[in-house]
Parts: C-alpha cells; structure tokens; sequence
C-alpha cells in the first residue's frame, strides 16, 4: 500500500547535494571559456562623448572590445518592454551598450572579452570614455517636481498615471463622521541573493545552434528574448538554469544586456563566453524595488469601520522600465488586504529618477501596499481609543462573502476577486499565538523593570498563481524511473521535492523513483517561470494533470493486458492490481512502460517480463494505434482563470532600549493560508526564510543615494542584511482554506513570509514608543532622533529617559505565551 505523500513533511530532496557542496552553478561551468568584464558608468546622467580603447588592446589576452557602435541587428536596438501598459504612456529602456546617453551609475558601456576574467578587468581599465555630465534627479521629491527630466522628452518624469476607484468616494468621505490624512514613506531597498546574475553561452558552429545557461528565474522567456535579438529560430537557441542561488526577482527579468551580449559574442567570435556578476556590479546594474511616498485619507465611523478610502501614491521605478508598471499595480491593488475599504479610489504616478531600475522583489509592491493599509488601521484605532485588532476585525471580508470581488483590475489584467480565505479565523489564531489578550499584563511588568516593549500586528492578502500558463510532462521509463519536466525554474524553494510528492500520489509510485528537472527548455519548451509565488499553484497543477494523463494510459493498457476494465485497477508503489485483490493479478508499472513501446523486445531486459502479455496484442494490428502513441509518458498545461489569493496575518513583540534607541524583536508569530499545503515543512521555510527579509527590510535595508546619484553603500561592509542574531525564533500556525480554482486547492506562499514584516515592526515600534512611525526602513538613531523631537513637543517629561536595558532578555522577558 503506497504512503501518501501530498501534505506530508517529506525531506527536501535537494539538500544533500547542496549542502555537501555538489550543486552545479553558473560560475561552475564554462572553465576555460572565455569571459567578460564590463566599462560601466561612473555618472548617474551623462552623455557619452568618446570611447578610447586603444590602450586596452595592449593587454595580452584581450580576444574582442565591443562598444554600442559594434553591435549589429536587433542587438543594437533597445531593449523590450516586456509588459505594456496602457497607462505607461511614455516607457524609456537602455540598450545592451549605452548607446549616446547613460542614466545611472553602473550602466554597462563597454564590453570587453578576454581569456580570463583578471584580463578582461585590467584591458577595461584601460579604456577611457569621455562624458558630458547633465543634471541629476534623485528620489521621489526631485522627481516629481520636474524640475530637472531623466529623460527630455517624458514631461515630468513621469512614465505612468493610473487611477482606478469603486463607488462615490466624495460622497462617501464627506459623511464620514471622522477623517485621518497619514502621509508614509518607504525607502528604496533591494534583494541580496548569495549568487549574482551570470551567463554561459556555448556556439556550435557546425550546427548553428546556441546553449545557454543563465542564473535566471525564466529560461523560457530568456530563451525568446536571446533568439530574437540575434535573429536566430527558436528551435536552435536553448536556454538552460543550473543551480540558481536564490533570485527573489531580480533574475525574473529577460533579457538582461548581459543576456545578450554574452551569446552574441560567443556566436561573433565561435567560442565560448561567460560572465559572472561580482557583488558591485550587483548593487548599481541590477535591479532595486520599494520606494515610495503615500498619502492616505480615511474616512471612518465611530466603530472604526471603513467608509472611504483615497490613496495616493508616488512609485520611484529608477532610470528605465522594462518591466512596465507591476510593482505599483500590485500595489494599488493589494494595498486593501483582508478588508472592506467602503469607496475606494487609488491614484499613483509612477516616476523616473536617475537610479538603477525597478523591477520586483519579493512581495513586488505588497510590502508598501500593507505598509500604508495597516498604518491606517493603526491609526484609526489611535484615533477612537479602540484595539487595534478589533478594528480590523470589524473590517474584515467574511468567509461567506466568498469569492470576493473587489471591483479593481488585478496585475494580470483581470478582476481583483479573493477565492478563498477566513479572516476571523485567522486573527484568532494570531491572538492565542502571541497572547494578545495577555500582553497588557507583560507590559507593565515590563515597564516596572525599565523595559520598553511594544506588539504589533499587520495582515495581508497575496494574489498569487498568476497565468497565463504552465506545463509538465511525466515519463515512465521501462525502469520504473519516472522523470517530471516543467519549465519552471528553480532558486531554492524545494521545488524537486512537492513536484515529486504530486506525481507520486497522483501516479501511485514511490516518491524515490519520481526525478524532476525544472528550467530546462530542452526538457519544456513552453513555460513561463518562476514568480509572484506561482510555482506550485502552476506546476504543481501542471505536473498532476500530465501524471492523470500517464496513469489513464497505464491503466488501460494493464487493463487489455489483465483482462478487466480500468476502473477496476488502481496502482501502489509502481504495481498496477485488482481493487480488492491484494493476491490477484497484478503486473508492474515498468512492465506497461515496455508494453507500450513497440520495440521493447528488442531492446530492453525487462521485456522477457512481458512476453506473458504478448498473446494479448493482435498481430494483425498495427503495434501502436491510430490514436495512440508509444511510449508511457503524457504532458498537460494548467491555465487558470484568475489569481489565486493567499493570505495571513503577523504580530510582533519588540523591546526598544530607552537609552541608546536599540531594537530588538523578542517574538515574531505568523498564521499562514496557502490553501491545502503540499509540504507543510517547505512552506515554513519559505515563510521564515520571508520574514528574515522583511527584517531586513523593516530594520536595516535601504539604498543609500547621494544628490549625485552615488550609491554610498554599494557592499556589503555598509549594506546592513541581518544575520542570523538579528532574525528572531519565528512562531507559525497555519490555516488550510482550499482554493475552489485549481484541481489541487493550493495557493502560493512564496512571499507571504516578507509582505507584512514592515508594518507589523512599525506598529510595534509605536506602540512601544507612544508617537506615530511613519518612515521605514529605521535605525536606532533615527528612532533616537524621533524620540528627542517627540519629547521636545510634548508637555510631559521626555519618555527617553529611564535606565538602559540592554542585556539579552531571559525567556520570561520575551512576552506572553
């Protein structure tokens, strides 16, 4: 009898060869290739004058140096736009090569190609470009004063202006018997995966076809991109991703300049070429994400409940925008969480700035949604002396108003309808985890004993599993080996592990004999990849529909062989019987893989297994019939109607020293709904492994620009990550509210460990602290600061005085349980 595996806390398979240093990635291939180094720009706005490289040819190695004015084709034009948007009435992108103007520091100017990387460098600092150096626009004040453009012909730097909004707000806002304006601000931030982006191409001349491999969360997508940019058939450009060490976004957008640049030269020069990003390349070249200013105006009754809702807000989306307008669309959207906002309208105007450009990262405009959302609910409470998880509980969605359509247009251009979820259920949860009820009492033992603590709590909805499509092909070898393809790539979210779980249940063999290899257009053609938490809602689906298509086949060629209808057959660990008849006729999965092969006596072993069957084909039949095909495989695609949305909700105990402004987290507690959770070990993993990115970017996160448009912190000796001190035990409790969309009834949970991380540490930092939060990322000094500025205006003595507390808590000092 097989163990059934969906939903169990099955290992992850990858580990072993990971954590024993046996993953394969990017930089591990290609030795002896050729490689790049890049001349990128010192200036955040400039234009080029004059390139020299006549120095840098005296470097012995030196194979090619390639300016915009060496390019050819396609490869000389700009670079796509890959999601158009109506309301993006001016989009702006680089070329491969800045072509006569660069906007930002770190844009790639020159190309160099050496025998090795160390002389690719040194014949780049050789070359000497010329610039002519124009005005700066840095952040979103200088951008939206228009002052100064980023580009000349985009009237005041602003790429986008969308509105959406439901019911009459107007009306609405004016009979509210309270108002509350909050004006919010998020810093700009960015991921920090341990691999930076790399590329690998391998020209074969003979056969004019092309091998790539790139650390890319899109082989697909890159596959296209690179084919059309160099003029090639799809069908001779393959695009393959190793090991990937983690993307959280930054590696979802196709093609980078180095994308392309890379396969040209291999193909230009008949060798092959690779690069590899060093990490500062990684800050000023790739990609950034967050920054924005809000402004909220609430209207409200004196039950705290939403009448009317209007936002505003500011989107700096950096120097270009290939990747459109999604980041502040999810925002927009998203912004309204678990609630019922009344009338709601949303306004944003999406902003260039001469920085690197914008594109997700993981929560991809989420975090600043809830950010201003549950400041709001906050500050409602603040307002009429009320709990502040009571208020949002008298603003949820309850579960019999499912599916939820909120009236807006969601990021894939569809409505904006929640499927699935109970909110009440899951604040319940969240309270009896962290002791909400109990935490008054903790306060004042705490206060008692000069300690500043403070709970905070912030929910989310995430839409998650978006289309258009996904696909997966499953094969049984004569074996018993069975081998899962789908295009979906693969950064570390265990994706070989629930992939195999899904197949095995769905296929009835053991999860050891089930392979899975993603990201691989040799093995999928057609896919779409790895983002905005879809990878199990997509293939998940995918890979169980083409695993349904395999056992139908297998069942019905058992079926001839045993004499008894399909119906009548089920299969456990591998072995095709008789439902009742445990000592019944049975016959072996990798036996019905020979018997659908017409050469299976002729070339597999296990054939002599099946020569007892073969009285049952008719010789005077063709060995695999008109509607029939050889072999035991099947493929399928899952193509879903709309998003689905998970969802969950946070809450945080932080103490602040009164002397030195020092943060600390003491607790942190999650309740989690993905729907039905596949591996509920993985999803935990993804939920913690999100919310020490949320600490990252709640506490220490941000980057540092100068009015110059320099980025001051570009390593790691002044870009603050946490480590593992800093990230607190994270406590988790889950809620399982199936999704009615998918066969599987699962959600995304990818991101749902960052999105409310913000939030929830700015409402425990105010409700510790007694004044309002309303900037984040923030530091002890900046808390310090706002402490002295807070006490200068109060009428009372100072509340930064007191004795310091900054010893490690012992366990009773770390809240109520």
């Amino acid at each position: 009898m097989s163990t059934r595996q969906f939903g169990e806390k099955v290992q992850r398979r990858e580990d072993p060869r990971l954590l024993t240093g046996n993953g394969r990635y990017l930089d591990d291939l290609g030795r002896g290739s050729l490689e790049a180094a890049f001349v990128r720009s010192p200036h955040a706005h400039a234009r080029v004058v004059d390139v020299d490289i006549d120095d840098a040819w005296e470097v012995d190695g030196v194979e090619a140096i390639y300016t915009w004015e060496d390019l050819d084709g396609r490869v000389a034009e700009p670079l796509p736009v890959l999601i158009p948007h109506p309301a993006l009435t001016h989009p702006r992108v680089g070329y491969c090569l800045a072509k006569d103007e660069v906007n930002h520091v770190g844009e790639a100017v020159v190309m160099v190609v050496a025998r090795n990387r160390y002389l690719a460098e040194d014949a780049a600092a050789r070359i000497r470009v010329r610039y002519e150096t124009l005005p700066v626009v840095v952040g979103i004040e200088k951008a939206r004063d228009g002052g100064v453009l980023v580009h000349d012909d985009v009237p005041d730097n602003v790429s986008a202006h969308l509105l959406q909004e439901v019911g009459d707000l107007e009306a609405a806002m004016a009979a509210a018997p309270h108002r509350l304006t909050l004006e919010l601000e998020i810093e700009r931030s960015a991921c920090m995966p341990m691999e930076g982006k790399g590329v690998y191409a391998r020209w074969d001349a003979d056969d004019q076809s092309l091998r790539l491999y790139s650390s890319t969360q899109t082989t697909t997508g890159v596959r296209a991109a690179v084919a059309a940019k160099l003029g090639m058939p799809l069908a001779k450009v393959e695009c393959v991703a190793p090991d990937v060490g983690g993307g959280f976004g930054v590696k979802i957008m196709h093609p980078w300049p180095e994308e392309v640049l890379v396969p040209w030269a291999a193909r230009n020069l008949g060798r092959d070429v690779k690069w590899t990003e060093d990490r500062r390349e990684h800050f000023t070249s790739s990609a950034h994400e967050r920054s924005q200013l809000q402004e909220v105006t609430v209207g409200f009754d004196d039950d705290g409940r939403l009448l009317a809702l209007d936002v505003r807000f500011w989107h700096d989306n950096g120097a270009y925008t290939p990747y459109g307008i999604i980041v502040p669309i999810i925002t927009a959207t998203q912004l309204l969480g678990p609630y019922k906002p009344g009338a709601y309208r949303v306004e944003f105007w999406s902003l260039y700035t001469n920085t690197v450009l914008v594109t997700p990262y993981r929560g991809a405009g989420r975090p600043q949604g809830c950010y201003a959302m549950e400041r709001t609910m906050d500050a409602i409470a603040a307002e009429l002396g009320l709990d502040r998880a009571e208020v949002r509980s008298r603003n949820f969605i309850q579960p019999d108003e499912m599916p939820y359509d909120h009236g807006l247009m969601f990021q894939d251009g569809r409505p904006l309808r929640y499927d699935s979820g109970d909110f009440p259920a899951s604040l319940a949860k969240l309270k009896a985890l962290v002791g909400w009820d109990d935490f008054a009492a903790y306060r004042r033992d705490a206060e008692a004993a000069g300690r500043k603590v403070g709970l905070g709590i912030g929910c989310y909805v995430e839409g998650t599993g978006v289309g258009p499509y996904e696909g997966g092909h499953v094969h049984v070898e004569t074996s018993g080996r069975v081998n899962v393809a789908t295009g979906l790539t693969t950064q570390g979210q265990g994706h070989q592990t629930i992939l195999a779980q899904i197949v095995a249940d769905e296929l009835g063999v053991r999860i050891e004999d089930v392979h899975v290899t993603t990201g691989d257009t040799r093995r999928m053609a057609y896919a779409v990849g790895t983002f905005a938490s879809r990878g199990a809602v997509m293939s998940g689906n995918a890979v169980a529909l083409a695993a349904k298509v395999v056992r139908t086949k297998a069942l019905r060629i058992a079926a001839d062989a045993l004499e008894v209808s399909p119906d009548d057959l089920r299969i456990d660990d591998g072995v095709i019987s008789v439902k009742g008849t445990p000592d019944g006729p049975h016959i072996d999965l990798s036996t019905v893989a020979v018997m659908s092969n017409p050469l299976r006596y002729a070339f597999d072993a296990s054939a002599q297994a099946a020569t007892q069957f073969a009285g049952t084909f008719d010789p005077d039949k063709p060995p695999v019939a008109d509607d029939d095909e050889p072999g035991l495989e099947g493929q399928d695609f899952y193509s879903p109607t709309q998003a689905t949305f998970a969802n969950g909700m946070h809450a945080a105990i932080v103490e602040t020293d009164p002397v030195t402004a020092e943060i600390r987290i003491l607790r942190y507690c999650v309740v989690h709904d993905c729907g039905v959770m596949v591996n509920p070990m993985i999803v935990e993993g993804q939920v913690h492994g999100g919310v020490a990115q949320g600490v990252g970017g709640a506490l220490y996160e941000r980057m540092a620009y100068d009015e110059s448009g320099q980025l001051l912190n570009a390593s790691f000796m002044d870009f603050l990550i946490p480590y593992a001190s800093e990230v607190p035990h994270i406590e988790t409790d889950h809620l399982e509210t199936p999704s009615p969309l998918n066969p599987l009834g699962i959600k995304g949970a990818g991101e749902a460990g960052t999105i409310p991380v913000t939030a929830v540490i700015a409402s425990a930092l105010e409700d510790a602290e007694g004044f309002p939060i309303r900037s984040m990322p923030i530091s002890p000094s900046e808390l310090w600061t706002l402490r002295r500025q807070h006490a200068a205006s109060a009428t009372g003595p100072s509340s930064a005085t007191g004795p310091s507390s900054t010893s490690d808590p012992d366990p009773a000092q770390e809240g109520p349980r």
